[in-house]
């Protein structure tokens, strides 16, 4: 288990510039088995869980060659479907929750696709029945192996339909919409997940031949097609490191420069951290976060109550970045309600910083209540162990703002999201050590 110590307490200065984005990089890759012909994807962030699904890729039989850093080609025309079916696949599988996305492309190829149930964070419960109910409406089979948790779909023929999801969960879209792209007819998925990196991968399926409208809207029409072909694609920034590189830049009082962040597909991410009285400006595609001198301070609603910070699909504001948000309201001026809506244990890390020293109210699994000391007391160094990705990172950057050295066990759950992170905040002035 590795472990980061963090002094704290030190301005950092300069600019970063966020990888590829981890979320669009797990739907991209699933993506590659639709074709046999030669995909070239740039920009792909080195983190756990996407090599974690290169390698399950490479297992299944895909070509894989690397052309440079975060570039790489995929050719899967000898894809060996008897892998999915060992006992190899049942434990590489089960490790990662992005693996649930190689059954739609496989089903659509291949009429068939079986996937071990997958882990990830230990977050709460996230339900794959959205995934399997589309894949019954495409004509599909569905079998479950209670004893091994082993999901399997099977189908000689697609047929497209109308399908209303029962929520508008961003894997499940991705997931349907990779199968239904060469199913016989057409298609609608009403409800679907619009996110900019499920339109990413839209745009990569209509390069490669696919018919897919209502881009970036939530119903999406797919007319199916009888085959793909290859393309290339280049992946956005990863607007969760982004958001988080502002909350570490407001809570150390420091001035960063984001580069590259592509502002187009924010969404309301700058906006949210404005609410929080944070200076969030725009340079051309980079975002100049400036000095906090004298602290930030949260706006109220304009009847005085207070604000309140939630999740919502996509246009509204990504539940990874709550965590970020909370750890950063601890040194604002005034207070604010997170609530958490989708998981329920995603806000059990709080414990952590009232322990160093916050001033949270843990409401329920759900909702937290952060009353901000306004960097009047700073937070104090301790030991932590990193629960999930985003908590980690949330930790790690109040630990950066505390006073003294701490110490963060299983920084493996944060290596799982974001790339040579420890030499990435040293070069912007950071005093951390991987031991």
């Amino acid at each position: 288990m590795g472990t980061f110590k963090i002094e704290g307490g030190h301005k950092l200065s300069g600019s970063i510039t966020p990888q590829g984005a981890k979320n669009e990089a797990l739907q991209i890759l699933c993506a590659v088995l639709l074709t046999s012909e030669e995909i070239t994807i740039n920009n792909i962030p080195d983190i756990i869980d996407v090599n974690k699904l290169i390698s399950l890729l490479e297992d299944l039989g895909v070509k894989i060659q690397k052309k440079g850093k975060g570039s790489y080609t995929f050719k899967a025309d000898d894809i060996n479907m008897s892998f999915l079916q060992s006992e190899q696949f049942k434990q590489d599988g089960k490790g990662l929750r992005g693996s649930i996305m190689l059954v739609g492309p496989l089903l659509a190829r291949f009429g068939k696709g079986y996937i071990p149930k997958p882990g990830g964070d230990k977050i709460g419960r996230r339900r794959l029945d959205t995934h399997f109910e589309g894949f019954i409406r495409l004509g599909a089979k569905f079998r479950y192996n209670k004893e091994e948790h082993f999901y399997g779909v099977e189908a000689k023929k697609l047929k497209g339909t109308y399908m209303l999801l029962d929520e508008a969960s961003v894997t499940g879209t991705a997931n349907i919409l990779m199968a239904a792209v060469l199913a016989e007819g057409q298609t609608t998925i009403y409800n679907a997940a619009c996110e900019p990196y499920l339109q990413q991968l839209c745009k990569m399926l209509n390069r490669m031949g696919a018919k897919i409208t209502g881009v970036g809207s939530n119903m999406l029409v797919i007319e199916g097609v009888k085959k793909l072909g290859g393309t290339q694609h280049t992946m956005l920034p990863d607007m969760i490191e982004i958001g988080s590189w502002i909350g570490l830049a407001a809570m150390t009082k420091s001035e960063l420069t984001i580069k590259n962040v592509s502002w187009d597909d924010l969404g309301q991410i700058p906006n949210v951290f404005r609410k929080l009285g944070i200076q969030v400006e725009r340079k051309g595609d980079d975002i100049y976060i400036p000095e906090h001198k004298n602290g930030y301070e949260i706006q109220n609603y304009i009847d005085g109550s207070i604000l309140t910070i939630a999740d919502a699909p996509w246009p509204g504001m990504t539940p990874d970045l709550l965590s970020i948000i909370l750890v950063v309201a601890t040194q604002a001026k005034g207070e604010v309600l997170v609530h958490q809506k989708m998981f329920e244990s995603r806000l059990f890390f709080v414990d952590k910083l009232i322990d160093m020293g916050a001033k949270i109210i843990l409401c329920d699994p759900h909702r937290a209540t952060v009353i901000g000391h306004n960097f009047k007391y700073t937070l104090k160094a301790t030991v932590m162990v990193s629960p999930d990705i985003r908590a980690g990172v949330s930790l790690l950057i109040a630990a950066l703002s505390a006073k003294g050295t701490s110490t963060i066990h299983n920084i493996e759950q944060i290596d799982r999201g974001y790339e040579d992170i420890d030499n990435r905040l040293r070069a912007i002035g950071a005093k951390i050590v991987r031991v």
